[in-house]
């Protein structure tokens, strides 16, 4: 068996094959975050690009953060139980002028990300790329021409993301159309055992039966399962177990372009099997993280027309 494979990929490499291999796609991964920034964004830029050099598929090229980005004070203190009026009140303030220290900070950050991204994201400097990652992006990225870079998917380009690049461009209706649902809510890390919606996609013939993943799952809202080729999904709530579909994994045609997505890959165990190996920290195995990266290699090969997979939409009932 083994012999046979490998002279089907001896034949598959010559000709129009052998050109493909030796021309890999160029992917821009981008990581840019103007909201919420995971601390998982570092092991995906690094198994993004591990996965295209390991398989031949892409190069990579990165949008990274700018240094600076003021940290957000979070949420308004709540009273304490025996926590007296003066102890409340003071905490109140220093909660008020940290927030606004943060508030003219972002202000600056903002601008500065704009300037950035001017330069990063005209839409002259990104068409030779045959595909675009956001990887665990947040928040408006301020794209100089965000209808443009959206136009620019739909004329055939690949369109990727994982876990909170459906927590981007809240605003901008025509990104949340073009990748097919948003964030709306999560609660605690929870595992999952997703029903596998098409075995048979580059995305999803990773996943074994029974396969389970303790991640933080989203609750995706402006999404329709008849707009969305279904891949991974949920039926029912997975913190609750409120009866309701629940996407986790889908793809689609968008014009001539594709897009892929993933709520998965908030934790770096779910990215990388050698993250904290042996600790109390890791709570997935290095095979659920290996077959994560299957999932998005797939993916992304489907995305970029390297490998063929059912993109029809409605699939999901």
């Amino acid at each position: 068996m083994k012999t046979t494979l490998l002279a089907a990929l001896a034949i598959l490499s010559s000709g129009a094959f052998l050109l493909q291999a030796q021309a890999p796609k160029k992917l821009l991964v981008v990581t840019v975050t103007t909201g919420f920034r995971h601390s998982s964004i570092e092991t995906a830029e690094k198994v993004i690009k591990q996965l295209g050099e390991e398989s031949g598929s892409w190069s990579v090229d990165y949008v990274h953060q700018p240094e600076g980005q003021p940290k957000n004070p979070g949420r308004p203190p709540q009273k304490k139980d025996k926590e007296s009026e003066a102890q409340f009140s003071a905490r109140q303030a220093q909660y008020s002028a940290a927030l606004a220290e943060f508030n003219k900070a972002n202000g600056e950050w903002n601008q500065k990300i704009k300037a950035y991204m001017a330069e990063k994201m005209a839409l002259d400097k990104i068409r030779h790329y045959d595909g675009f990652v956001f990887a665990n992006t947040t928040g408006d990225l301020q794209f100089p021409d965000r209808e443009g870079f959206v136009e620019l998917i739909r004329s055939g380009k690949a369109m990727v993301a994982m876990h909170s690049g459906s927590d981007t461009y809240h605003p901008f209706r025509g990104y949340v159309d073009m990748l097919g649902g948003e964030f709306e809510t999560h609660k605690a890390q929870v595992e999952i055992q997703p029903v596998i919606h098409d075995a048979q996609h580059p995305a999803g013939k990773p996943f074994p039966a029974g396969f389970k993943v303790f991640d933080e799952i989203y609750i995706i809202k402006s999404f329709s399962k008849d707009k969305v080729h279904g891949l991974l999904g949920l039926n029912a709530h997975p913190n609750d177990a409120t009866p309701g579909y629940f996407p986790v994994s889908w793809c689609k045609e968008f014009g001539q372009g594709r897009v892929f997505y993933s709520s998965l890959g908030h934790r770096e165990d779910v990215w990388d099997p050698q993250w904290q190996a042996g600790t109390a920290q890791r709570k997935n195995s290095p095979e659920i993280a290996r077959t994560y990266q299957a999932h998005i290699l797939g993916g992304i090969r489907w995305a970029l027309r390297l490998v063929e997979g059912d993109g029809s939409v409605g699939n999901v009932r």
